[in-house]
């Protein structure tokens, strides 16, 4: 059998273009991602609004280009009043989320400010739980109004003049899990989406509102749910989210790393529903998704949040990330690409310590966890316009998925006529990787990097932060119209070509 993969790539057949808000991340007050993590007031590298700006840097390196926030379950029991205004005067509450005791020291102002240096467009969620439209409104307002009224004449005297003019706003938060503080029925979310999209639009109709989805594909009202929400509130938003984590601990090694499987069969899922109701609505509007939760977690292990005892800033699901699991966040990168006609927002969940790209100590350092590599490397690379692979690829078995390719891969080509290779090789052995370039002629390789190591089981740490980096590797080479390159064992890939001239 021939142990080669083979792709076909064509400018002339593209998916879409490279949708920048497909690089985001989120922000949840939970455990130590706020407090500690972006945020940290005496840190040796804090500055004087107490933003942590090593934590900056390394998001900036990320190309973080969207973050939500509060939450995320949070979001369902806050008040966003008590995060604005002089901080010494703010309470400090039960959050009743994660059990955790919220000091507020952290709010709107101080994420809008921290947003605008880092900088990534805001995506701000509202609380639908215990709260609804009125307060939606009301936050809007703060937010987005110029002046002469009470909400945005109180944001002008915390010191903001300018409106903020938040633009992506989620209409709260997995409202249809049991977990969830003021959780809904489809109908009765449904219809609170639709009201209180109608209203925040009077307030400010530049809004792009995305409406809750399901928590995850393997809900039992999973598909229903999206179905009879948006047969409520189709023609009031922009967006339907969906939510996923993938588990290395739930099941075999091969079925995690072949997670996009998974993912892929999700986003077509909910593309289909939506188109379903857009059909029986009679509506030519063509919702998109967004994916405003995804990343690697061993959920099956987390206890939940019963048996959390409150404390401030705990340490909770501080997940310490292999290769492997690098290769898997590759892979699913790959699939939020050869899905951009769709997916139009996308963020990696959470930024900071928990289940996190980047970790940190109190007052000490911060470090580069083996995911953030392949995120920073496509949001680096992934420019213009995505193609359309034809990928011929060995299979390999798994327990959940049956045989699927080892070669995961997407493509982007840009206006200087560059073109980049993603790929992710999810076997345990070097594939080789052939591409046939003959709609691309004229190029040649200025570099190939991986994310990968001899040992897949290889961590960054405090005391190793840099075990696991990209490096580059030679071989890969064009000879007449085909790319050849070989992929190391379990590895993230970039392949970058350029117009030979210019090289």
């Amino acid at each position: 059998m021939d142990h080669r993969a083979k792709l076909t790539l064509d400018p002339a057949f593209e998916i879409a273009p490279v949708e920048r808000r497909l690089f985001g991340s989120f922000v949840e007050h939970m455990g130590r991602s706020v407090y500690t993590g972006v945020y940290e007031p005496g840190h040796p590298r804090a500055d004087e609004y107490g933003l942590r700006r090593d934590v900056l840097d390394l998001a900036r390196e990320m190309g973080v280009t969207v973050v939500r926030y509060p939450g995320g379950n949070f979001v369902s029991n806050y008040d966003w009043e008590d995060g604005v205004g002089p901080a010494d005067e703010r309470p400090t509450r039960l959050d009743l989320a994660w059990r955790q005791i919220e000091t507020n020291a952290f709010g709107l102002n101080e994420f809008m400010t921290w947003a605008a240096e880092l900088p990534a467009e805001p995506m701000l969620a509202v609380n639908l739980g215990t709260r609804g439209v009125r307060e939606a409104c009301d936050l809007l307002e703060y937010a987005n109004h110029p002046q002469g009224t009470r909400w945005s004449d109180l944001r002008i005297k915390h010191g903001r003049r300018d409106p903020y003019d938040v633009r992506l706003w989620c209409l709260g938060n997995e409202m249809d899990g049991p977990w969830q503080i003021g959780g809904k029925t489809a109908e009765e979310y449904g219809r609170l989406a639709a009201e209180t999209a109608k209203a925040m639009r009077r307030v400010d109709p530049r809004v792009e509102l995305v409406a809750c989805g399901s928590s995850n594909s393997r809900m039992p009202t999973f598909a229903s749910w999206e179905a009879t929400v948006l047969e409520h509130c189709h023609e009031q938003v922009d967006y339907i989210s969906l939510h996923a984590y993938y588990d290395p601990a739930a099941g075999d090694r091969a079925s995690y790393l072949a997670a996009a499987e998974e993912m892929d069969a999700h986003i077509k899922a909910v593309v289909a529903t939506a188109d379903h109701v857009a059909a029986k609505l009679g509506s030519r509007r063509r919702l998109k998704l967004s994916f405003d939760e995804w990343n690697v977690w061993s959920q099956s292990l987390f206890g939940g949040e019963a048996g959390l005892e409150w404390a401030e800033a705990p340490r909770i699901i501080e997940e310490d990330y292999d290769v492997t699991a690098a290769a898997v966040v590759g892979s699913l990168l790959i699939t939020l690409l050869n899905h951009a006609d769709r997916v139009g927002i996308a963020c990696q969940a959470q930024l900071a310590n928990v289940i996190a790209p980047i970790r940190t100590e109190p007052g000490g350092p911060s470090w580069r966890q083996t995911i953030f590599h392949p995120f920073a490397l496509t949001a680096a690379h992934a420019r213009g316009r995505v193609l359309r692979v034809e990928a011929a690829s060995p299979v390999f078995p798994t327990e959940r998925f049956g045989e699927v390719p080892a070669l995961v891969a997407a493509a982007t080509h840009d206006d200087a006529g560059e073109l980049t290779v993603f790929a992710v090789n999810r076997g345990e052995r070097p594939l080789p990787l052939d591409v046939d370039l003959r709609g691309l002629p004229g190029l040649a390789v200025a570099r190939h990097v991986t994310v990968a190591d001899d040992d897949a089981g290889a961590r960054n740490s405090l005391e190793a932060p840099n075990r696991v980096v990209p490096r580059t590797l030679e071989g890969a080479a064009v000879r007449g119209d085909r790319l050849s390159a070989v992929l190391p064992p379990v590895s993230f890939n970039v392949v970058r070509l350029a117009p030979s001239r210019g090289l």
